[in-house]
């Protein structure tokens, strides 16, 4: 079985002539002669470009190979600007598997006897079929309510199947590794293992539910999104029961504009939604492609966003966020110098990294861009040229930003598409200044102060201790040492960080008089122990 389907994938993609990605003085001799003695498998698709010819050869391999595909369109930073974009067309689209069939996967996951004992309808027509699952509407019973829900049901035997391709797609990458040296710059082998994780979470529909229901946390009450409800007592492994919803997808801008849409507050919203799950959240929607993304009917006025599909999520770490916050509005102002030493500082680039020759590089690439109107600007390509150039420093892949690349190049592209005119530098830039004013300015110290009182109140017990066996020690130290009133600030210093701890949790309990107090001692005993040490 896995010699036929290997005979099949490389007869698909000699067919095709995909071999021409590789230059024919790049290919050893080897390599040469073994391509010519498959003369069978001559290219029968010259006359079209190298593009459409590996976007036919992957979708004629099946349902693995377009998801591959589509995961390469958004890695701009590997592939040319006209092979990416055709991966882009890739549709996710396949002929869905029996209805009957679909129904025993969910009976036998929900280990129910028939499907009638929790639904009240099941449509075995599937509403909607993809490569990984199908999706079924019914109407579910919980609880003596009916709520309409759609079931999405893994297709069965898919793990196998694609378990069986991603073995395959390692050892084509390394095969091509070790055969042309030239392809390494492609980092196939990564790529691969990249793909393979994100394709697997996908496999995962717990997975997917506990993504749906954080993202719908983050948002509630919000006017912008709309998460739908998951179910997740009827959820398993290989079956999602979720909210139904009635909204009008993305793409339709026709439809949009015969509601009356707001389609300038519509655009900015997407921004908004965007720019929140990254850097408020820090857990952002990484897979918010057209077809996960529909608009609410209600209040076409006040429109908001409905989000499906929530398989695939990215998150930040604080560092990485406030880093590239900084880095966005580094490149609003045009300082390429604060770019450089921002990917210097968070540990993107090689410590040992020329700053001067880095910042050179990033100024000969963005400032071009800058000679036309910032309406103008794609902020998705400017990160991909951004990145592009840092790992002609030797960046390494950041599998986070390369999902927050992905995110934010189908954003502006929605953005684009709902209102031209729509400047995604301006709307922005307010939001990511008020952002860093925030981690850097004095209510993110007492907010950092809040989160940490917990453990504070814990270790105040513990604090006369610790601070005699402090002096004790220093004591001890400073034996050897003429004056031992050295020892004095360090004293002071423990007591007014003491008295500090005291005025906060003094304060959080309402004890106003005795917070002040404490606070105006720590001040005073901070200003002793300066003096001591002056």
């Amino acid at each position: 079985m896995a010699i036929a389907r290997l005979y099949q994938i490389t007869n698909t993609l000699l067919s095709f002539g995909l071999d021409e990605f590789i230059p024919a003085k790049k290919r050893p001799w080897f390599a040469r002669v073994a391509r010519s003695s498959l003369f069978w498998m001559a290219n029968k698709h010259a006359d079209k470009p190298l593009g459409v010819r590996l976007r036919l050869a992957l979708q004629t391999l099946g349902p693995v190979w377009v998801k591959f595909g589509q995961m390469l369109s958004t890695r701009r930073d590997l592939l040319p600007l006209e092979v990416a974009q055709e991966l882009a067309l890739l549709q996710d689209k396949v002929a869905p598997f029996d209805g009957v069939q679909a129904q025993k996967l969910i009976e036998n996951a929900l280990q129910i006897k028939d499907i009638s004992e929790l639904f009240s309808e099941f449509e075995q027509t599937p509403l909607a079929s993809a490569s990984i699952a199908q999706v079924h509407t019914a109407t579910l019973v919980d609880k003596g309510q009916e709520n309409e829900v759609v079931i999405k049901v893994i297709r069965p035997d898919i793990e196998q199947q694609i378990t069986a391709d991603l073995a395959l797609m390692a050892q084509f990458a390394r095969l091509l590794v070790r055969l042309f040296k030239s392809s390494r710059r492609l980092r196939p082998v990564e790529v691969v293992k990249e793909y393979k994780k994100t394709l697997l979470d996908e496999l995962d529909l717990m997975r997917e539910a506990a993504n749906a229901i954080q993202l719908k946390r983050n948002f509630t009450d919000s006017e912008s999104l709309y998460i739908p409800e998951v179910f997740s007592d009827y959820s398993r492994t290989n079956v999602l029961v979720m909210e139904r919803i009635y909204g009008i997808p993305v793409s339709d801008t026709d439809a949009l504009l015969a509601q009356g849409t707001n389609m300038k507050l519509l655009a900015e919203r997407g921004v908004e939604v965007f720019f929140t799950q990254v850097f408020r959240d820090s857990f952002f929607h990484a897979d918010m492609h057209p077809g996960n993304i529909f608009v609410s009917r209600d209040t076409p006025h006040n429109p908001q966003y409905i989000g499906i599909d929530c398989g695939i999520v990215g998150t930040l770490n604080k560092e990485d966020k406030r880093y590239l916050a900084e880095n966005f509005i580094a490149f609003f102002n045009r300082d390429y110098r604060q770019v450089a030493q921002l990917h210097v500082d968070s540990g993107w680039v090689p410590a040992d990294t020329c700053v001067e020759e880095f910042e050179f590089a990033i100024r000969t690439v963005c400032e071009p861009i800058f000679n036309k109107p910032l309406a103008e600007i794609s902020f998705g390509h400017v990160l991909v040229n951004l990145f592009n150039t840092a790992r002609r420093f030797n960046m390494e892949v950041q599998p986070q930003l390369v999902l927050l690349q992905k995110t934010l190049l189908y954003v502006e592209g929605l953005g684009r598409q709902l209102y031209p005119q729509l400047d995604l530098w301006q709307t922005a830039k307010p939001f990511l200044e008020q952002w860093v004013k925030e981690q850097v300015g004095p209510w993110s110290v007492l907010k950092q102060l809040y989160a940490n009182l917990p453990f504070w109140a814990e270790k105040m017990p513990e604090m006369p201790d610790l601070i005699y066996q402090n002096l004790k020690r220093n004591n001890r130290q400073l034996s050897s040492v003429k004056e031992k009133s050295d020892a004095k600030p360090i004293l002071l210093g423990m007591l007014a960080c003491t008295s500090l701890i005291c005025a906060s949790l003094s304060y959080l309990a309402h004890e106003w008089l005795v917070s002040g107090l404490t606070l105006s001692a720590s001040v005073v005993l901070f200003i002793s122990a300066w003096r001591k040490i002056g």
